[in-house]
């Protein structure tokens, strides 16, 4: 009985040294700080310059597959597409953006296949349904964007007063990134590693404007860098600047205000006829069907999608006001 129980003793620490060993592993591939330093490695490789470094740091951001990392990295402009990734904030690797991409072709396909659109409309749904995590990233690049430039102008005082108390640039750099929110703390807090890690301060600033296309950001860098070489107040400087950043984004404010209507106006009358005919489809296929099987309801539609097209530019040219 005895050997029994020492038996189940010795099973049992085996299975609990098992489960252990099992979550080690797990949690040094997958856990939070593995995903933090891997996160770190991606947003520094999008903005870094070159190098070898950079290169080894890019061919951890397409897949974990060695064939398909392979095959990304033979496709042109790809890094600037994972660079749109990053810049979104989203803890995504460009080959499940991809796998999600080919994911809504396929249902948009699928959709003009069960609505009995004909071919060239089924092919035109599965490109739209394909774009639109595209257009996701693009929309959520520029609202982390927007939240950035609206903690930029606080993020550039506390660097002032910091300079102000004595401490150097990048003290200055890694209080904003302890004491401020993301995404404008994240972003400091790269730059202020990159210049632990060895990195001169010109390259970690060019870096953050890289990683975060900011025209107030660029303003700033730009007067760092200068301010290095020709010397100066540089905290009165980045005062100056925060008080024109405000400035801009008052009279931004402004202008999105004065714009909303004509924007509004824009997306109803874009989206109204692709609507309308979905609809009419749907409900009497019959009706519709004159368009794309008579010549004439060819060129019709043609004529239709180029004088919709040249409206659109038209349209986003009055409401796109530049500050």
């Amino acid at each position: 009985m005895d050997f029994y129980n020492v038996l189940i003793l010795l099973l049992f620490i085996a299975v609990v040294l098992m489960v252990e060993g099992m979550y080690l592993i797990w949690s040094s591939y997958k856990g939070p700080e593995a995903n933090r330093i891997e996160r770190r490695l991606r947003i520094m490789s999008a903005g870094a310059h070159g190098g070898a470094e950079t290169s080894l740091l890019k061919q951890r951001l397409l897949s974990d597959t060695p064939f398909l990392q392979h095959i990304l990295l033979s496709v042109p402009r790809i890094n600037s597409l994972d660079r749109l990734l990053v810049q979104t904030g989203l803890n995504m690797k460009l080959m499940t953006f991809l796998v999600i991409s080919f994911a809504f072709a396929l249902s948009g396909f699928f959709v003009a296949e069960f609505l009995a659109l004909p071919l060239v409309a089924s092919i035109g749904l599965l490109f739209l349904a394909g774009s639109l995590p595209y257009f996701y990233l693009l929309y959520r690049k520029d609202k982390r964007l927007n939240k950035f430039d609206e903690q930029l102008p606080d993020a550039l005082d506390l660097i002032g007063r910091g300079i102000r108390a004595g401490n150097a640039l990048p003290s200055a750099l890694k209080m904003v990134a302890d004491e401020m929110a993301d995404p404008v703390s994240g972003e400091f807090r790269i730059a202020f590693d990159e210049v632990n890690y060895g990195f001169s301060m010109q390259e970690a600033l060019t870096n953050l404007a890289t990683r975060v296309p900011s025209t107030d950001l660029h303003y700033f860098v730009v007067a760092v860098l200068i301010q290095r070489e020709t010397g100066g107040n540089l905290a009165e400087l980045l005062d100056n600047i925060s008080a024109l950043i405000r400035a801009r984004h008052k009279l931004y404010g402004t202008i999105r205000v004065l714009s909303a209507e004509g924007k509004l106006s824009a997306w109803i009358l874009t989206l109204l006829p692709i609507v309308l005919a979905l609809v009419i489809n749907l409900i009497n296929p019959g009706f519709m069907q004159v368009l794309w099987k008579d010549e004439t309801g060819i060129q019709m539609i043609i004529g239709v999608l180029i004088m919709m097209f040249l409206g659109i530019l038209w349209m986003r040219k009055i409401i796109k006001i530049r500050v």
